[in-house]
């Protein structure tokens, strides 16, 4: 098949049933992309199906799922190209380390890194026969490691590291490498992250209950801020599309005022200040929650 690079390009979105995902997907069709919209199941899918919106099923942890994406792109009916993949899927794991087993440290890291390393690995030969774009979706997280993020923080961190080395690699041969980085975005993620850090703390010894339920009100109070004060999906998906379109890229577009807060903030506070800063920011917190 001849392929033209005059036709609308194709954009691979990951996590589109909801949240940033989904408002993304819309945004790209909206600037005239076909949006190849990644969703886990089928009602999903037909709640995202849209003119220029496309959905598959995709988890990013299964590898035929992959495959079937990676075939759907090679064999597009028009001959578009894949001008853009957005690594936005993930999940948040969030509890004390003492608390979380193994198995919730390889499930954060199965769906928030590896399957974005899969993603890219996956997609790499058509972006680099296209000239076209990654934006991975990182998160302030990936700056700042906060008292009960420990295993989302620790792979948005890997997201972060893994997105400068593909950068240096792989813009050489015409790939730009873009992260856009959120702070608070109101998205059901707040309300999974709750029910997770609910179903791991259920199984704390007491000990552990005297140690760390203060740190938990803390950051049920947190979580609420972000869905009642963060900004919302729609703003984020305006973010990716500027990160999506500039000639030039930067390297970095942060998403919120405490998003290019937590960006710079380790580069001008020792870690004893910012420790003693979070730690008066969660008694505050848990205060609000007794």
């Amino acid at each position: 098949m001849t392929v033209s690079h005059d036709l609308p390009r194709l954009a691979v979105v990951t996590g589109a049933s909801s949240g940033i995902g989904r408002a993304a997907a819309q945004r790209l069709a909206a600037d005239g992309f076909h949006v190849l919209a990644g969703v886990r199941k089928q009602p999903d899918g037909e709640r995202i199906a849209a003119p220029g919106i496309e959905p598959v099923i995709l988890d990013v942890t299964d590898e035929d799922d992959i495959a079937a994406l990676v075939t759907r792109v090679s064999d597009d009916p028009e001959g578009r190209v894949l001008g853009v993949l957005v690594n936005n899927a993930g999940v948040a794991v969030n509890a004390p380390i003492e608390v979380l087993s193994l198995a919730d440290w390889r499930f954060q890291f199965d769906v928030s890194v590896f399957g974005q390393v899969a993603m890219v690995r996956a997609l790499m030969p058509a972006l680099l026969a296209a000239r076209g774009r990654v934006v991975n979706v990182t998160s302030v997280g990936g700056r700042v490691a906060m008292a009960n993020f420990g295993a989302y923080s620790a792979a948005k961190f890997a997201m972060e590291a893994m997105t400068d080395s593909l950068r240096r690699e792989v813009e050489p041969f015409g790939v730009s490498v873009v992260k856009v980085t959120p702070g608070a975005v109101s998205t059901n993620l707040t309300d999974s992250g709750l029910a997770e850090a609910a179903r791991i703390t259920d199984r704390m010894t007491r000990e552990q209950h005297e140690r760390y339920d203060e740190l938990g009100r803390a950051f049920a109070a947190q979580a609420e801020g972000f869905a009642r004060d963060g900004v919302t999906p729609e703003h984020a998906a305006a973010v990716i599309s500027k990160a999506v379109s500039a000639r030039r890229p930067k390297t970095r577009y942060t998403i919120g005022r405490d998003g290019a807060m937590f960006t710079f903030m380790p580069r001008i506070v020792s870690d004893r200040m910012l420790d003693t800063m979070l730690r008066r920011q969660n008694t505050s917190l848990a205060k609000t929650r007794r």
